[in-house]
């Protein structure tokens, strides 16, 4: 693992170095005696990942970030941390995404949406039960059959060891099916590490678990020669899974590249003044562009790739736009201190309400909408291409330099940040 949960010595030096940075900051306060120092405001510290593992051959990272911080500063120097929020300030709700997107009147009758992800969140079923209480959603626990949380292997134990960044991961996952599909039941199958092999085989149990339509994958890594081998756990017919195009803008990863899967880019989402009351353009950290590794599918016509393009559709990524989010597994407990360190990237995880962002939130909002659907079993890969008329083209943005071309520039029709478009309700899943 990557994080300070398994370095106790990493979060002793993590711990040094925030004492030492606010002694410094008291050092430099003025004596009572001399004339005060101004104080400069706030300042911002930018998007950052959850802190994931960085992904290479044979493992992968999660795609979620948070949204840049704002703390209060004296003399350039950070003195307080940015505030945990209320349900109500801090990101996209669930009305808000549901109105979005044109999905009032949807739903899933108990159909089943997955997630996949490493490692454990301890808090996990507690966060989310948080997350729908304080948007009046239904409760969704174990107790009432609609919450499971299984190992890879699709048992209730042992679970993995806990990670704070996927931790993170997991409650953006759960809390974005709850607020686009509150109807729907939802399983979350925890992989023993994020490695190419344990991922598969949770992929494996999600898609194989009874009652399950959708499996949302919110991670990912560079395609390399080894991935066609795991092609093959996405290979499920009758279940939509999702998987998303990736962070750092242009550029492709997978398994959004699988021909398996539907790659899910990123938006910038606001409201309007228009009929629609949003607009949407493409996020700039998406990922998207022509496969290395794939072949062009079928059901793919766009004619500047002749390999698999990325993405197919897209949603909500942009973390400056971003979606509320609860999780309160941390690395340094609860406080006002701990919320600094985390404010500050000097701890791991979350402390209550935050706003976050990345392809990792829009995977499973799409992954929702096939749920919402109902067509999954009859359906493939294609569908939404022979229904693009039912998603919001999303025309402006780039995620990139690629000479102009459509697949980091969004435009008119298919571009590769935000496939053929957003959910204008359920009509092209």
């Amino acid at each position: 693992m990557d994080d300070t949960t398994a370095h106790p010595r990493r979060l002793a030096l993590v711990l040094a170095a925030a004492g030492a940075l606010v002694a410094g900051v008291l050092a430099a306060a003025p004596a009572a005696a001399a004339p005060a120092r101004p104080a400069t405001g706030t300042s911002t510290i930018g998007a950052r990942s959850f802190g994931c593992a960085t992904a290479r051959p044979g493992r992968m990272s999660c795609l979620g970030r948070f949204a840049p911080r704002r703390v209060r500063t004296r003399a350039g120097r950070p003195v307080a941390p940015a505030t945990t929020g209320s349900p109500t300030t801090v990101g996209l709700t669930p009305a808000q995404l549901v109105d979005a997107y044109g999905l009032g009147s949807a739903d899933a009758a108990g159909r089943t949406v997955a997630v996949v992800d490493a490692y454990d969140a301890p808090t996990a079923e507690a966060d989310l039960a948080t997350y729908r209480a304080a948007y009046g959603l239904p409760a969704c626990t174990t107790a009432n059959g609609c919450f499971r949380k299984v190992n890879q292997d699709g048992a209730a134990s042992p679970l993995p060891a806990g990670d704070y960044g996927w931790a993170e991961e997991i409650s953006l996952d759960l809390d974005m099916v709850s607020a686009v599909c509150p109807s729907c039941h939802i399983l979350l199958v925890e992989a023993n590490s994020a490695d190419t092999d344990s991922l598969g085989a949770a992929e494996d149990t999600a898609a194989t678990t009874s009652g399950v339509v959708a499996v949302s994958n919110s991670w990912g890594g560079a395609e390399d020669a080894t991935e066609t081998d795991a092609d093959s756990h996405f290979r499920h017919p009758g279940v939509a899974i999702t998987a998303s195009s990736g962070d750092s803008g242009y550029g492709v990863s997978w398994p959004a590249a699988s021909p398996y899967v539907t790659a899910v880019g990123g938006t910038s989402l606001s409201t309007a003044s228009n009929a629609r009351g949003w607009t949407e353009t493409a996020w700039s950290g998406a990922g998207s562009g022509c496969s290395t590794q794939k072949p062009k599918p079928s059901w793919q016509h766009d004619s500047g790739c002749a390999q698999r393009s990325v993405a197919d559709v897209s949603a909500v990524a942009d973390p400056n736009t971003g979606v509320a989010v609860y999780d309160t597994y941390n690395s340094c407990g609860t406080s006002s201190w701990c919320d600094l360190l985390l404010a500050l990237g000097l701890a791991q995880g979350a402390d209550g309400w935050v706003q976050v962002g990345g392809t990792s939130a829009s995977s499973p909002i799409v992954a929702s909408v096939f749920a919402l659907a109902g067509n999954t079993g009859s359906i493939d890969q294609s569908y939404p291409y022979s229904h693009a008329s039912a998603l919001n083209d999303v025309t402006s943005g780039s995620n990139g330099s690629c000479g102009g071309s459509y697949l980091c520039t969004a435009g008119p029709g298919y571009d590769g940040p935000t496939g053929l478009g957003t959910p204008n309700g359920t009509g092209a899943f």
